[in-house]
């Protein structure tokens, strides 16, 4: 069985420039395709037309990359939870609907062209203090050093963070602390991340700040749009960190207190 449907896409030459939606029709549509997918089927039509095809941004198309980063209906990456743009499919939309196509909105995330946004912030925050260090010597066994289950499931929750930007495109304040948490806290919880925690989190939450992300209101729509239902609890956590990386006593390389 095929359906049509009607689009209405967000198109805008660039970030100067000024952007409106219109109004597109595909056929043919199988339950079985994608959401991205069907917009490849609609820009074959467009160059087959002598029309500017839609740009939009996309990657693995297997939920992993993150790069998928699309508002459909009002909701990032469509009306089904813990889903990707790239892995929802047209049999969740009925013949003849309208699905309005817009791009992540957030001054964090300026717009390039069409769909495609710049989260190049997201990248900035992780190299602020998403590392660990690093010896020269032989490769250390694995099970070394050992890690309590809870926590190390903790940890391979926040580390399942995409760094799609849902969570900004979802908060009324376009805050980013659902992924800086998440970044923050899959590291510091593992032994490996100690010796970086408290300078890791204190740069990253500065980092995060001089981009121009929002403030966090516990509003939880960041949990709720995430594609992999990462939990405002690593918020907290980050939280708790922070003050006490901020409130900690500097001390300097050589264990000496600094003089304030």
């Amino acid at each position: 069985m095929t359906k049509s449907l009607n689009l209405r896409i967000w198109r805008q030459e660039g970030p100067d420039d000024s952007g409106r939606f219109v109004e597109y029709s595909v056929e043919e549509i199988t339950d079985e395709t994608s959401f991205l997918e069907m917009l490849d089927a609609l820009n074959e039509k467009l160059i087959a037309s002598g029309e500017e095809p839609v740009a939009f941004d996309s990657d693995c198309r297997e939920g992993v990359c993150g790069t998928c980063s699309l508002v459909i209906d009002g909701q990032p990456h469509g009306p089904l939870g813990r889903t990707a743009t790239c892995q929802l499919y047209m049999r969740h939309f009925e013949d003849g609907d309208v699905i309005t196509i817009e791009p992540f909105r957030a001054a964090a995330f300026p717009l390039v062209r069409d769909l495609v946004v710049d989260r190049g912030a997201f990248d900035r925050i992780i190299q602020a203090g998403g590392y660990i260090s690093v010896h020269s010597g032989p490769k250390p066994d694995p099970n070394s050093i050992p890690i309590e289950p809870d926590i190390a499931e903790q940890a391979l929750d926040a580390a399942s963070c995409i760094g799609c930007g849902a969570c900004v495109a979802a908060c009324p304040n376009a805050s980013a602390m659902l992924f800086t948490s998440a970044k923050v806290s899959h590291l510091g919880l593992l032994p490996q991340g100690q010796p970086e925690r408290w300078e890791r989190v204190e740069r990253m939450v500065a980092q995060m700040e001089e981009e121009g992300f929002g403030s966090c209101r516990n509003y939880a729509e960041c949990e709720a749009q995430c594609p992999k239902g990462i939990s405002i609890d690593f918020i907290g956590r980050m939280n708790r960190d922070y003050t006490r990386a901020v409130l900690r006593e500097p001390i300097d390389r050589r264990g000496k207190m600094v003089p304030q």
